[in-house]
């Protein structure tokens, strides 16, 4: 549905983005994230047609939005993280007015309007003053806009953000359910929300795609070993050096100890399966067994360890 195919960017000689390479399936949610400085910003003012790179080229439905942007411009909704909301039209006015700029008259205005306002639920509020309705329903309202004409390439660039708890739970259930018939690119700083929404991962820092994978296949890559954390009642050098003579302990690092409780965390070797010779490990030295957990990598850890050091002030 979209091709990137090696753009570049550069500000004053400085280049924000390097050989940025990826492409997208048709239906999907491609969470797109990365640290402060990283270029999010900027590649995402370049999909939506904002910015022109410097070389390279953008494709949406096999059309390419640098030589034919009209054309393409009509497979793709755009919400940034402001939505640019007039304030003083009613929340009907403005979707009457995005369809409009969609091309549709009459009938087929009203009826889109009537579709986007439903699918983004804004029906309590369709009479009343944008200025006048809370930050959840502007950013449904500024969504209802972006998917007014039904794009098949939806960009939301922070589409939480000043939301409340209650409002970040139904907005990533509308675009979960927004995913099932479009492509999303969704730009956020918020791990869990991609966790919660996203099919695929891109991680960009210092302008460069660090990862492009399904988000199921990350984890895994990163999981090729068990990783188990025990509480124990114990001595933490005591615990650490009987369980470095269990075969198929690769490595062994204390995560706390305080008068209590030692926290320690074992790493298989490959294929091992370690909790059997903990629970033996326990029982013939003394220890006693608080807990015994999977200490997977989840989708911070692997984000912390592709970024390290990539984030600018």
């Amino acid at each position: 549905m979209l091709k990137v195919s090696h753009i570049y960017k550069s500000y004053s000689g400085r280049e924000v983005i390097s050989d940025l390479d990826f492409e997208t399936e048709k239906g999907g949610i491609y969470g797109f994230l990365g640290p402060n400085g990283a270029g999010k910003s900027t590649t995402m003012n370049m999909l939506a047609g904002y910015l022109r790179p410097d070389s390279g080229d953008i494709k949406i439905g096999g059309i390419s939005l640098l030589k034919n942007p009209l054309k393409a411009r009509k497979l793709l909704g755009y919400l940034p993280e402001q939505p640019p909301l007039y304030q003083d039209m009613t929340v009907r006015e403005y979707l009457e007015y995005t369809a409009e700029l969609k091309g549709l008259r009459g009938a087929d205005k009203k009826s889109e309007t009537k579709r986007v306002a439903e699918l983004a639920d804004l029906e309590p509020v369709l009479n009343r003053l944008i200025r006048q309705i809370s930050k959840g329903y502007k950013q449904r309202t500024g969504l209802a806009g972006a998917i007014c004409g039904d794009p098949e390439l939806l960009i939301l660039d922070e589409p939480t953000s000043g939301l409340d708890p209650k409002q970040i739970v139904e907005m990533r259930g509308l675009i979960k359910k927004l995913g099932e018939k479009r492509t999303i690119i969704l730009s956020t700083h918020i791990l869990s929300e991609v966790s919660a929404v996203c099919d695929h991962v891109l991680i960009l820092c210092g302008g460069k795609l660090l990862a492009d994978s399904p988000k199921d296949e990350l984890l895994t890559k990163y999981n090729d070993r068990q990783r188990l954390k025990l509480v124990l009642k114990g001595n933490a050098t005591a615990a650490e050096n009987d369980a470095s003579k269990i075969e198929g302990v690769e490595s062994i690092r204390t995560l706390s100890e305080d008068e209590n409780s030692t926290v320690i965390e074992l790493t298989a070797t490959p294929g091992e399966d370690l909790r059997e010779a903990v629970a033996q490990m326990c029982v013939s030295d003394g220890f006693t067994l608080l807990e015994l957990a999977d200490n997977r990598i989840g989708l911070e850890d692997v984000y912390l360890k592709l970024t390290q050091g990539g984030e600018e002030e």
